[in-house]
């Protein structure tokens, strides 16, 4: 078996997934952009992270369906995977009519954290209201996703990242630039494009010929396997998710807190960061479905090629983007912006950027493998111990060191997130 073939098979699509990722946000930005007037581009982005911030709350039912299904799948339990789906499902369905009904208090507790001027406020109001309607099915199409992640096809989720973009972009045109929405039609683009991939991957499961059936007699077996684990890995992974999200906000508005250029200039650079972790991520969905799959399957020599396998990549990685960054990082930000004074800016920082590859990559790969072997617990205590010294270093040297202890700050948080992982995966395997 060639496992770097495998690895490829799955982690490429992924990548090429998350590249459209941006799109759905950058176009309605962008048509809002040509209507001319700056409160709708003001609208659209804090109206777009309201919902992003929700979302990647849930971000665990995606994670969790993945590594359970894939372990199932090593298994060759058809009847568990489909049991798995079915659960992910409801509790994504669930959630997803919970922000429906809860819409109300919601949308005022996110307008009273934002804090957007009263104008823009009044056109996030209208999108708020469309937008919200796409919870459903936005949620759902997390727990497919990652239910086909662990079927080892991450072609089709791909294939529906394809067609929501190009479903948003023809529908948001149509509703701005011909029924004259603004606002509206920019979400209602947004929510046609978001039913549009949820049913597309309910078709594409039941088009699925090789599990298209389930073995009836395992199934009393199957859920005695599965009906208490969500619970467990979902709670591991929203709380870990809570520390990701505290870190990220937080790095955003320390920035702010140093002034408009700094702020600039730290989300200038974070493009870097983010580009880098569109490629990693391919390789660690590549983590969860083959380290799932083997561990359920109790092939630990495999396994353990997959590891090694997956490290490999990710040194390979470093080394592409540290090159990359550090031979064309100032043309790069030139695409990113026309402003001189924060192409400027943005050298003092520069090398701090240029660590990111190197010290996240480790972070980046055992999420995938923690993932696929549901050892959603070492995630949760590796991210928590990450944050806490984010904070501390940030608290400790902002006073001396100002944005530079900020971007320390980060990169120890990464380096950190690793090497707890590395060792809390050295102990599991030494009790083995």
């Amino acid at each position: 078996m060639n496992i770097h073939r495998d690895i490829l098979w799955l982690a490429v699509p992924s990548i090429i997934s998350n590249i459209t990722v941006p799109l759905l946000g950058l176009v309605d930005v962008a048509i809002m952009g040509h209507i001319g007037d700056a409160r709708f581009i003001g609208a659209i982005a804090v109206g777009s992270m309201i919902f992003n911030v929700m979302y990647w709350l849930c971000g665990f039912l995606r994670m969790g369906t993945s590594g359970m299904t894939a372990q199932a799948y090593g298994r060759g339990s058809r009847a568990e995977t489909s049991l798995i789906l079915r659960q992910s499902l409801t509790v994504a369905l669930g959630i997803g009519l919970l922000i429906v009904v809860l819409q109300w208090p919601l949308r005022q507790l996110a307008l009273w954290l934002m804090g957007p001027s009263p104008e823009v406020a009044q056109l996030i109001i209208p999108y708020y209201n469309i937008c919200v309607w796409g919870a459903p099915a936005v949620l759902g199409l997390y727990a497919m996703t990652g239910w086909f992640i662990g079927m080892q096809n991450t072609r089709i989720p791909m294939l529906i990242a394809i067609s929501q973009n190009v479903i948003n972009i023809l529908a948001s045109l149509f509703f701005v630039f011909v029924l004259h929405m603004q606002v509206k039609g920019v979400a209602l683009g947004t929510v046609v494009s978001q039913w549009t991939g949820f049913l597309l991957s309910l078709e594409f499961r039941v088009k699925s010929v090789e599990f298209a059936t389930a073995a009836k007699d395992n199934l009393s077996q199957s859920h005695d396997a599965v009906a208490n684990s969500p619970l467990k890995l979902n709670r591991d992974i929203f709380l870990r998710t809570l520390c990701l999200v505290a870190v990220n906000l937080y790095f955003t508005s320390a920035g702010a807190q140093q002034g408009t250029l700094i702020l600039a200039v730290n989300t200038l650079l974070m493009q870097l960061f983010t580009i880098f972790s569109y490629f990693m991520d391919g390789f660690a969905y590549a983590g969860e479905a083959l380290a799932g799959r083997y561990y359920g399957a109790g092939d630990r020599p495999m396994l353990h090629r997959v590891v090694k396998s997956l490290f490999a990549w990710g040194a390979l990685m470093v080394v592409v983007f540290t090159l990359l960054y550090g031979l064309g990082g100032e043309h790069f930000l030139g695409l990113l912006t026309s402003d001189a004074t924060v192409i400027e800016g943005s050298a003092d920082y520069f090398f701090w950027a240029l660590l990111i590859p190197l010290c996240g990559v480790v972070a980046f790969v055992w999420d995938g493998i923690f993932i696929g072997i549901t050892a959603t617990r070492g995630m949760l205590i590796s991210c928590f111990v990450a944050a806490l010294s984010f904070f501390a270093v940030w608290f400790l040297g902002c006073a001396a060191l100002g944005n530079h202890a900020l971007w320390l700050a980060l990169l120890i948080y990464l380096l950190l997130r690793g090497l707890v992982q590395t060792a809390i995966f050295a102990r599991d395997e030494m009790r083995k």
